[in-house]
């Protein structure tokens, strides 16, 4: 049966290289998901295409997606947006965002699984929606921190603000991230680095929700996803595990949390 495959964490934390290696080296494994194309209200990152990475449109036009049933399959930019199921829109991290419950069902009544990669916001939503109850789900967040590290951190003795930590842990990420895209940043790339760093710990606080959190500490700053033949270091192990996770295998390496874990 087909799945609504979810791989969710922070900005910059590694999904879209985990996903490329996932292309590369498990080809078998990548062939069975199609990735469904969200709306978006932001203006696309260098390199990005619309209609590939997201569907690109202003603000106000996905606003009005709220009211509005869907088209299904076949956007094209300019094109009414209106049709049957519905959409999932979300503001996230200060962007809007809208799934389109169509195009998702019509994945699944093929042979592959729809495969979302991106925020947590828009699996949360998808977890709880009603217009998706019935459809088999499979959630994977990645986080910049582990189960255990975040256990010896949050020790009062220590006096570390988690939230703070957290925030730092994923500026340096987002700002080399950002440096090697544009190499010189306005005063608008540093608000959104802030602001998608300041977001990390509420969206890490969401990971108990999922099935399985893949600790990875190789950003998408990381040179260990593709610097060499085959990814290393935690980009490797965070591989490995997403793999078995696809394939129904154990993985010692993904962990469960407690909702409690983040305070």
């Amino acid at each position: 049966m087909s799945r609504f495959v979810m791989l969710s964490g922070p900005s910059c934390v590694g999904k879209g290289p985990l996903h490329n290696a996932l292309k590369r080296l498990y080809p078998h494994l990548e062939r069975r998901l199609e990735k469904l194309v969200l709306f978006n209200s932001r203006a696309p990152r260098p390199g990005e295409q619309d209609g590939v990475d997201y569907h690109f449109r202003p603000r106000q036009e996905i606003e009005a997606l709220r009211l509005r049933p869907s088209t299904g399959s076949g956007h094209r930019s300019g094109q009414a947006l209106r049709g049957r199921e519905g959409y999932i829109v979300l503001d996230v991290r200060g962007d809007l965002q809208a799934l389109d419950v169509e195009n998702l069902r019509e994945v699944l009544s093929g042979e592959k699984d729809a495969f979302f990669e991106g925020n947590p916001f828009v699996p949360m939503e998808a977890l709880k929606s009603p217009l998706l109850s019935d459809v088999p789900k499979l959630s994977v967040f990645l986080s910049p921190l582990s189960r255990d590290e975040i256990l010896f951190l949050r020790d009062p003795d220590r006096r570390i603000s988690l939230p703070d930590f957290v925030t730092d842990v994923m500026r340096r990420k987002l700002l080399r991230r950002t440096q090697r895209q544009k190499r010189i940043l306005s005063s608008k790339d540093l608000e959104n680095i802030e602001r998608r760093a300041g977001s990390a710990h509420r969206e890490m606080q969401l990971a108990y929700h999922f099935d399985y959190v893949i600790p990875n500490h190789d950003g998408e700053d990381s040179e260990n996803w593709d610097a060499f033949y085959y990814p290393i270091g935690d980009a490797r192990r965070a591989l490995l595990a997403f793999a078995a996770i696809l394939s129904g295998e154990e993985t010692g390496y993904a962990e469960k949390w407690e909702r409690d874990l983040l305070p």
